[in-house]
């Protein structure tokens, strides 16, 4: 019997996107399991805390068997490591995205060679989102909800409320 084929997608997903779910879908039909790695980002400022964003994520893919979401801080790769990852997968908007993706692989490989790096373009209607951009538009009061699930809506809106 033949190991399986781990794929990570690391990210803050503050908040996860319809972008992030199309790659994260896409990338299940590729691997064995897909594990979606929430960093802890201690070193950004987040909208929501490390466990929404862990919530939100999990209820936006819980129609995908095969994908699980875990939490990590630190190296990237060495989280990869521990979970017996082969395959990091990374989604590119533009060629801004991709120069930087690039450089990240590079180092990535550089620190483990046994782990490979994917890049899946997004769909066309989700290259203008970014987590960034989506959690503007809602603090200035926009209507988010062509950018993110149902799920992470409610969360957006209960994060405004308190806000207000």
């Amino acid at each position: 019997m033949t190991k399986p084929v781990i794929a990570i997608y690391p990210g803050t997903f503050d908040p996860i996107t319809l972008g992030h779910e199309d790659i994260v879908r896409r990338a299940a039909r590729m691997f064995d399991q897909v594990v979606i790695a929430v960093a802890r980002a201690h070193h950004k400022k987040t909208m929501f805390t490390l466990d929404e964003r862990v919530d939100m994520t999990r209820q936006a893919l819980a129609d995908s068997p095969n994908v699980r979401v875990h939490t990590f801080e630190g190296l990237v790769i060495d989280f990869a490591q521990s979970i017996g990852a082969h395959t990091m997968v990374r989604g590119i908007r533009s060629m801004t995205d991709f120069d930087y993706e690039f450089q990240l692989a590079g180092m990535n490989r550089r620190l483990a060679p046994h782990i490979d790096s994917v890049f899946l373009n997004t769909l066309d209607v989700h290259q203008c989102i970014s987590s960034t951009l989506v959690r503007e538009v809602a603090t200035l009061g926009g209507d988010v909800a062509q950018f993110v699930s149902p799920c992470v809506l409610k969360y957006m809106k209960a994060s405004a409320s308190a806000r207000q």
